[in-house]
């Protein structure tokens, strides 16, 4: 092929290519920057060297090398572009000469390619730029008969390329006649000569039907019939492929499966199930092995061989199995009405989930206690893959669909002489429980009888299992198993916080957790005397033993402690002078690296105790755990110890509402590392090591933190400092609203949004108490809430911006509502009940199969849009109570499907 590029450019080209493969970091960086530097001045000449490179280059790896790097090149902004023009990409900034020579090349490398992965690599690119063009209204009408055209070849390798061409950008084929598309795809399906080009058909029928629409998919029905088949005659080796490729029209078109579900099951269902047991000896197993030749020479395979031969075929078999499973769990939770219909279905994939979490390494029990869990090798072999299918089955279809298959079999795994089917038993209840809660309650007292005899289990690990599965219940049946089996649960637990294994005492530790966050104060107060003993025997380094208490069992003692102090509250003070001081050594001498984890526990637990007792019997000890705090949080910090800043500030929180007014000396000291807010300083760096950055009106706020969570903690701790303080805070008003204002728009996460409408009435609470509120501040924060009220989408945050604006006005008068602003807020109001209205139209327009299919979401999203007409209504009145807007508020409302209570609550499954 003729060159398009002058040579001198071609050779140029060579040696900077040659420079990035290379090791040596200097000589690859200044390459680099010879390519942004060419780049910025000629990208046209430079990317067409590159395409030409991508086909007359002599090496396989340099062919590779240029459309791997020509395809990162051709969608990222150009070097050195203005900020204005940040969306406009290298390809932008081609000509259509440019552009159409490009095409040309990729094509021709496509078409002339010898190498197979080569080939790949181009389609990628191919795939791409054909993408991209099309998004901007450039079609590639000759990569469309390409494409068509190699499917008709002899080579297998360019077949291949062609449905991965469609796979890789369907657009190409969605306004062809479907019948000749529905042709070529399934021409490919039954290539008789090629595992690989069956594969890619599937795959590229796949993004077909994903991308059709509902015409085109009424015509395409078909198509399903020769992407099934391609499934049973195939080796595991690629079934397991194919399987997985068809996982994501599951999820994207499930009612395609319909015809086809009983023949699925009936073809799945062997794939699920384990092999099985041969039996204990080689001779059970096969007692009757194929014979041949009784002696020959050379030996055709060796011991060994035979070995790593079964080991990989029984790691497809595996790989099978979950495939299929994940398959088969995609469309239960795509359409659970659908497969509920099918006799077996949900059966088979209890059965086989249950089969699954079973199969845990029978030895290793030495090792697994000696570990501590968070580094615990023998638990990556734990078969989550089964556990997670079930919790996401029985989320999907609900407790009257998943409750009677799967306690056919639990009670009788429970029973069962292999610890690793009692294991599995009270695993699987612990999976199950949040997604058939309801149904279960009723028969909650049965469950729960099953699972008490296991904290008596002769296998450590099945007692570990019972710790789980009763702090899993706790948590997903919670406040009601407390207040009915408080008695059996706690008999249970506290004598296992004395159980001689470590990982069991710790685990029950953990599982009081789950058990006190939903207790209510007068059931937790007769048991707290024995739990605190006992806890503090764990926390204590030297047990009655002799032996040495591993650390994460005190880490989990004082983390338990501090959760028994939050429920039991002022009763817990009795036991304050034996807690406070064992905290305050720890806060004070665990400096290493290995007891980071220590202290942070600590600082936590210290913090809930004061809140819990209060501020009298803490008042002694609070200048000695603030100086504790100070001297942390002023130390140089270990760059392991990414959770530092999490725990201070909830800690310093947590201090504000124990010593309430008396806190306010220490606010200069705990709002040190909170959240910082600074003008962007036009030097175009907004990296700041340490910090999260982002643009938000103009401004680049930073949080002194490492993650988004910390942010939202941080809010969360301006709320309990404003709320607790109250004028007392006035110094502070002008920097938190300078903070809170941009973060209402802060829509990376919900909860800095939500704690910013909470915070701003408690401010101007705050500010008029103490006299620094200005009119020029309430102004200014009603025009930013009003500001996000007139494009919100998202009805629960909506609601929380009426309330914030009810309350706002409630403390500063409705005088502040200047005439501006309250046209501002009307106009707002009438765009959100325009929108409500448009959704609630559009979802009654809904054949009713599909609102029963998606019924719980839809009640929920209703039950929100409900919140906030409601707080929307109250703002009305508060501004008049004849307001005409009013009868517009209880039209929509009216608009809302208005059936999601039955009696019977069928769904519910």
């Amino acid at each position: 092929m003729e060159a398009v590029v002058p040579q001198e450019i071609t050779n140029e080209l060579t040696q900077i290519l040659a420079n990035l493969v290379l090791g040596d970091n200097k000589i690859r960086s200044n390459a680099e920057k010879v390519v942004n530097d060419r780049l910025a001045q000629t990208p046209d000449l430079y990317l067409l060297a590159l395409a030409q490179f991508a086909v007359a280059a002599d090496t396989e790896v340099m062919r590779s090398f240029s459309l791997v790097l020509l395809r990162r090149l051709l969608f990222r902004s150009p070097p050195q572009q203005h900020h204005k023009d940040s969306r406009l990409t290298l390809y932008d900034h081609m000509s259509t000469q440019a552009l159409t020579t490009l095409e040309r090349l990729l094509l021709h490398s496509l078409s002339h390619e010898p190498s197979d992965s080569v080939r790949r690599k181009t389609v990628d690119t191919v795939c791409d730029l054909a993408n991209n063009a099309m998004s901007r209204g450039r079609p590639w009408h000759a990569l469309q008969a390409q494409a068509f055209s190699m499917t008709q070849v002899a080579e297998t390798g360019f077949r291949e390329c062609a449905f991965r061409v469609f796979s890789g950008s369907p657009n190409l084929v969605m306004d062809l006649q479907t019948e000749a598309v529905l042709s070529v795809f399934q021409k490919g399906l039954q290539d008789a000569h090629s595992v690989d080009v069956r594969l890619a058909a599937l795959r590229a029928s796949v993004s077909y039907l994903t991308a059709s629409d509902i015409h085109q998919l009424s015509q395409s029905l078909s198509l399903l019939y020769p992407m099934l088949d391609t499934l049973p005659s195939l080796p595991n080796l690629h079934l397991k492929t194919f399987l997985s490729s068809l996982t994501s029209l599951c999820s994207s078109r499930p009612q395609l499966f319909a015809p086809h579900l009983p023949a699925l099951l009936s073809f799945l269902r062997a794939l699920i199930m384990p092999t099985a047991d041969p039996g204990p000896t080689p001779t059970v197993a096969k007692p009757f092995p194929a014979t041949s030749r009784s002696f020959s020479f050379p030996p055709e395979q060796t011991q060994g061989d035979e070995e790593n031969s079964e080991t990989a075929e029984d790691e497809d078999k595996e790989q099978v199995r979950r495939a299929a499973l994940e398959l088969m769990v995609s469309l239960s939770e795509a359409r659970p009405s659908m497969v509920r219909g099918i006799e077996g279905w949900t059966p088979a994939i209890v059965r086989a989930c249950l089969e699954g979490m079973a199969e845990l390494p029978e030895n290793g029990l030495e090792v697994w206690l000696e570990t501590d869990p968070c580094d615990d090798a023998i638990d990556e072999n734990y078969p989550y893959v089964y556990d997670q299918a079930l919790d996401r089955l029985a989320s999907a279809l609900g407790g009257k669909e998943i409750l009677p298959p799967a306690f056919q079999h639990i009670p009788s795994m429970l029973a069962n002489y292999d610890w690793r089917q009692r294991h599995a038993g009270l695993m699987a209840i612990a999976a199950i429980a949040e997604g058939t809660s309801k149904i279960m309650q009723i028969e909650l007292g049965k469950v729960v009888d099953l699972v008490i005899p296991m904290f008596k289990d002769g296998h450590p690990r099945v007692r570990y299992a019972a710790c789980q599965c009763l702090g899993q219940l706790c948590t997903d049946l919670e406040e009601v198993i407390q207040e009915k089996h408080h008695q059996q649960l706690f008999a249970a637990l506290i004598p296992t916080l004395e159980a001689s294994e470590h990982r069991v005492h710790a685990h029950a530790a953990a599982a009081l957790i789950n058990f006190c966050e939903g207790v209510e104060h007068d059931t937790l107060v007769p048991y707290l005397d024995l739990i605190v003993e006992r806890l503090l025997r764990m926390l204590n380094a030297n047990s009655e033993q002799g032996k040495q208490e591993k650390r994460y069992c005190q880490e989990q003692a004082i983390t338990s402690l501090a959760m028994v102090a939050d429920a039991s509250e002022t009763t817990f003070a009795k036991h304050y002078a034996s807690i406070m001081p064992l905290l305050l050594n720890v806060l004070r001498n665990a400096n290493s690296a290995d007891h980071q984890k220590l202290r942070l526990k600590a600082m936590e637990c210290a913090g809930l105790i004061a809140v819990a007792v209060g501020r009298d019997i803490f008042r002694p000890d609070s200048r000695t755990l603030i100086d504790a705090l100070i001297n942390i949080q002023n130390s140089p910090v270990e760059p392991s110890d990414t959770m530092l800043a999490t725990y201070l500030i909830a800690t310093w929180a947590k201090l504000c509402q124990a010593l309430g007014p008396e806190f306010e000396p220490y606010l200069p000291s705990s709002a040190k590392a909170d959240v910082s807010i600074y003008e962007d300083d036009n030097d175009g760096n907004h990296e700041r090591e340490g910090w999260e950055t982002i643009s938000m009106d103009g401004q680049i706020v930073g949080i002194r933190t490492s993650t988004i969570d910390e942010k939202c903690q941080a809010f969360d701790t301006l709320v309990i400092y404003c709320s607790v303080l109250g004028g007392r805070f006035g110094p502070y008003l002008s920097q938190s609203l300078e903070l809170t204002l941009p973060a209402l728009q802060f829509y990376f996460h919900e909860g800095v949004r939500e704690a910013s409408c909470r915070l701003i009435p408690l401010l101007f609470s705050c500010g008029k108490h103490s006299g620094t509120l200005t009119p020029q501040m309430v102004q200014a924060s009603l025009h930013q809430i009003i500001r996000c009220l007139r494009t919100e989408t998202d009805p629960s945050f909506v609601a929380s911006l009426y309330r914030s604006i009810i309350d706002s006005l409630l403390v500063v008068g409705m005088g502040a509502l200047m005439p501006e602003l309250g046209e501002g807020l009307i106009d707002a109001t009438k765009a959100q009940l325009t929108a409500f209205a448009d959704k609630r139209k559009k979802r009654n327009g809904r054949a009713a199969s599909e609102i029963a299919e998606e019924r719980e979401d839809l009640a929920l999203l209703e039950e929100m849009e409900d919140f906030a007409l409601e707080d929307m209504e109250k703002l009305l009145r508060l501004l008049d109570p004849q307001h005409p807007l009013l009868i517009a508020v209880a039209s929509v409302r009216d608009l809302g499907l208005n059936q999601w209570e039955t009696e019977d609550d069928d769904c519910e499954r």
